[in-house]
């Protein structure tokens, strides 16, 4: 650290002391701190807008809003010639994420050329030419990706004023030498949730008791995003406009540090990485890891200097690549993550006394200029480190590759859209290929080559993973993308032609319908695509009558024999009331808008007359009204999914009703009722009985499940006991806590079997698939279940060897009558954090297939 600001920080490293532990009573009385309680005491420019003369309040009173932070940085940013402000995304509720490019005027004049300049290192063939001196370093700062982690996107709007209206020699020198891209927010729907509660319960004279309501933010919290997604978790994924947005920024900049600014307990001191060693991804480079411990020296001497407590290399892993700490390693980059124990409110008691907003936001702002002063001492060894990690991406051998295929134009466009947005390249397959016993397809296969810049990605997003030298994880231990998916892939070591330039580029699939309905009678629509669902409940809700069919069939004669497969729609084109031309095109267009393949049918019969669409094997569909329990105990993430899949993804509507209304609603007009994850120990389930008995379907997932079995609704369920699975077999002891931990189920996939034409499996073209599963809930039942674990039950990820016994052969899915109504129990969440495509259809079953089973086929 330089000498000068050294001694600006620790000229007030006694105040700090004082105001954040020893006075904060007088805090409580004026519940503000001076400018120059966070920043360096260096000259600033006045003609620039200060926080406090935008906002009224200095910073740390009280937690500033999203649109307060965005309207500060875009009046700031347009008074100085250091600053370009870039909005790379909306959110969900069309609030605006924005990076601040920050640099020397020159630079900023100079931009693209700069920034095409520095991604060259990425291109082994010319990067070994370049001078480093020449090109800036990229540091990406970031904040508050959960939204009541505040702290974080009050700072930024400190260090955005002390980096355009800093006035010193060391500024000068960063600039010259840095691009700077501020990312004040990664979550803005979260973050103004969160500061609206803090602020309509903060008090005049502030009250730091712990139990106060202040502390006590009502549920989902602020901490996820609009449809309660932990962002933090869809880096890799980026299922949300957010993640696609800030991705689509990262890899257009390409930067070289990307810091992550968190909260934690507020208990704690301050994080910084590296991580716990023996929890990294080994696809990540040893010397990523050095350099990250090398920058963590300047986070020590900082907080140092103003007497903040710290810790490193302890609780926090690197392993998942979808977190924001994480994935910068896998490209190139140095990711860090930040946590800071968080005050929560404005004041609050802890266990190394008084904990003041404030002094939280200083905190972050000064590890947010350690990483600055680290980026500009360290600068030719980060571009070094990036030069040759890009050189070696490229030491595979040039006809290697990984293959994908999809049949369904949603799935195909998906997967191949996720891989380039994160810059990977992919092409059409060219000709008809047989890898491990699979064939694809040159029609609807994709190729990957792996000799590309990020092949290392490439890996991980295709791997799955059986060998790890940890076994504890901070989060989920596999992702394998294809599996979720629910798609056909491989890898060849050998066989692509090294010429790519004879490969077309991939290209989107949509096939805009052109049928012509003379002499037809129906129109027939595959229930195994994608978005079937959406097409179903828009047909249901235009008032079109659609059949479902129920086994295999054959309409048509020869010239024409269309198989029907079960759960296939037919919707006939004679419907009393609409004319039959109108009917079709409008059936069309709804297929059209959801990119989905119609075939329409000529005849009602086919060879066997017993195959008939008036026949009893085809089942009329029918509307259906969702209801979905939220609330406290509920687990908001796994909610979340269940929103997002039927609110963003299919648009069938879904009423959330709190747990505090559920004996005051009419549930009559309900269908369907989803009982997320939870504790429903607080609910009387009995209000729903009556419901239930009379005809209503109720979806039960992962804990909830107890509920049902408490209930005696689900009596042959007997829950396999973690207790019994944890006991010693020889001393008969509960193993250690730090064995126990081992056995967490943190996230993994799991094998799965299906009975054959279940209406519940109903759209799946195997009766063997995978299935995303966390913690150790395992169910045995006298009769069959729908789903079960095979009896090689992991396909990837970390799972002790007694969570492996426990799982073969137990159910994953059942189907239970009660009186005239049904109960779906799914041990899993086929939702999972919104990428787990191959479970959709598994939950659209739930809802639309699940009045189709026999009586015979339900649990009793």
């Amino acid at each position: 650290m330089s000498s000068s600001l050294k001694k600006s920080y620790s000229t007030i490293a006694t105040k700090v002391i004082i105001v954040s532990i020893t006075c904060l009573s007088c805090i409580g009385l004026k519940a503000q701190v001076p400018l120059s309680y966070f920043l360096p005491d260096i000259e600033y420019d006045t003609s620039l807008l200060r926080p406090s003369e935008y906002l009224k309040f200095e910073i740390g009173e009280f937690h500033i809003t999203h649109g307060q932070l965005v309207h500060y940085l875009e009046k700031i940013c347009s008074q100085s010639p250091n600053c370009r402000l870039e909005e790379y995304a909306r959110s969900h509720e069309s609030k605006p994420l924005i990076n601040l490019v920050i640099s020397s005027e020159k630079n900023i004049n100079n931009l693209d050329e700069l920034r095409q300049k520095h991604n060259q290192l990425l291109d082994a063939k010319i990067s070994g030419g370049l001078k480093l001196e020449e090109i800036p370093l990229v540091l990406y700062q970031g904040y508050s990706i959960h939204g009541n982690e505040s702290s974080g996107a009050n700072a930024s709007m400190l260090i955005a004023y002390y980096l355009l209206a800093g006035k010193s020699a060391k500024i000068d020198r960063l600039l010259d030498n840095t691009i700077i891209l501020l990312d004040p927010c990664y979550n803005p729907d979260g973050l103004q949730r969160f500061s609206t509660w803090v602020n309509s319960n903060r008090h005049k004279r502030l009250n730091s008791d712990p139990v106060d309501r202040e502390f006590d933010e009502p549920w989902p919290g602020g901490r996820t995003n609009h449809y309660w997604f932990d962002l933090n978790r869809d880096w890799l994924f980026t299922v949300h406009p957010e993640s696609q947005g800030r991705i689509k920024q990262f890899h257009r900049w390409k930067p070289d540090i990307l810091t992550d600014h968190h909260e934690m307990g507020s208990n704690s001191t301050f994080f910084f990485q590296p991580g716990v060693p023996s929890r990294t991804n080994p696809n990540t480079p040893q010397l990523n890891q050095d350099l990250t411990e090398e920058i963590a020296q300047f986070h020590a001497s900082f907080l140092d200097s103003i007497g903040s407590l710290y810790f490193t290399k302890q609780r926090f892993d690197d392993y998942y690549y979808g977190k924001g700490s994480t994935y910068p390693d896998i490209n190139g980059c140095i990711g860090i993550l930040f946590e800071q124990a968080s005050s929560r409110g404005h004041l609050k008691e802890t266990s190394n006394g008084l904990l003041s907003f404030p002094f939280t936001i200083r905190n972050q702002l000064v590890t947010s200029l350690s990483t600055q002063e680290a980026a500009a001492v360290l600068k030719n060894d980060l571009l070094e480190f990036k030069r040759n990690f890009y050189k070696k991406s490229m030491e595979v051998d040039p006809s290697s590759y990984f293959i994908f295929e999809a049949e369904d134009h949603f799935l195909y466009n998906s997967f191949s859209e996720l891989l380039r947005r994160h810059d990977i390249r992919i092409y059409k397959n060219d000709k008809a290929r047989k890898l491990d016993g699979q064939n694809f397809s040159a029609e609807h296969s994709v190729i990957v080559p792996l000799h590309q810049a990020q092949s290392g990605l490439i890996k991980t997003i295709f791997e799955t993973v059986h060998e790890f030298r940890d076994s504890i994880f901070y989060d989920v231990s596999s992702w394998t993308i294809p599996l979720a998916l629910g798609l056909k892939s491989s890898y060849a070591s050998s066989g692509l032609d090294e010429d790519l330039s004879k490969l077309e580029p991939y290209e989107k699939k949509h096939e805009i319908l052109d049928l012509h309905l003379e002499n037809k009678l129906a129109l027939m629509l595959d229930w195994s695509q994608f978005n079937a669902p959406a097409f179903i409940n828009q047909c249901l809700e235009e008032g079109i009558r659609v059949l479902i069919s129920k086994k295999s069939q054959t309409l048509g004669r020869a010239g024409q024999k269309i198989i029907v497969d079960p759960g296939d729609l037919v919707i006939p084109l004679v419907q009393d009331g609409l004319d039959k031309n109108a009917l079709g095109n409008l059936i069309i267009d709804i297929a059209n808008k959801w990119n989905l393949k119609l075939i329409a049918i000529e005849r009602g019969a086919g060879p066997k007359l017993e195959d008939s669409l008036g026949s009893s094997e085809f089942a009329a569909a029918k509307k259906v009204k969702i209801a979905m329990i939220a609330g406290e105990g509920i687990n908001a993430y796994e909610a979340g999914d269940t929103w997002h899949l039927l609110d963003w993804r299919f648009q069938i509507p879904l009423t959330l009703i709190d747990v505090s209304d559920v004996s005051r609603v009419n549930l009559d007009r309900y269908t369907h009722i989803i009982l997320p994850d939870g504790d429903y120990s607080s609910i009387d389930l009995k209000v729903l009985e009556n419901w239930l008995k009379s005809g209503g379907i109720i979806i039960s997932m992962r804990r909830s499940i107890r509920s049902l079995i408490n209930n005696k609704w689900l009596d042959s369920l007997v829950e396999v006991s973690n207790q019994d699975l944890l006991l010693d077999e020889e001393t008969g002891d509960l193993e250690s806590l730090a064995s126990r931990g081992s056995h967490i189920i943190g996230g993994a996939i799991f094998n799965i079997e299906a009975k054959a034409d279940h209406p519940l499996t109903f759209g799946y073209e195997t009766d063997k698939f995978s299935i995303f599963k966390r913690g150790t809930q395992f169910y045995r039942s006298q009769s069959d279940a729908v789903l079960r674990y095979s009896d090689n039950p992991v396909a990837s990820g970390y799972v002790s060897d007694l969570n492996r016994q426990k799982a073969k052969g137990s159910g994953v899915l059942y189907c239970a009558a009660y009186g005239r109504g049904r109960i779906v129990a799914c041990v899993d969440n086929p939702n999972f954090r919104g990428y787990w495509l191959s479970g959709s259809k598994l939950f659209a079953n739930m809802i639309y297939m699940t009045p189709l089973v026999p009586y015979s086929q339900l649990m009793k």
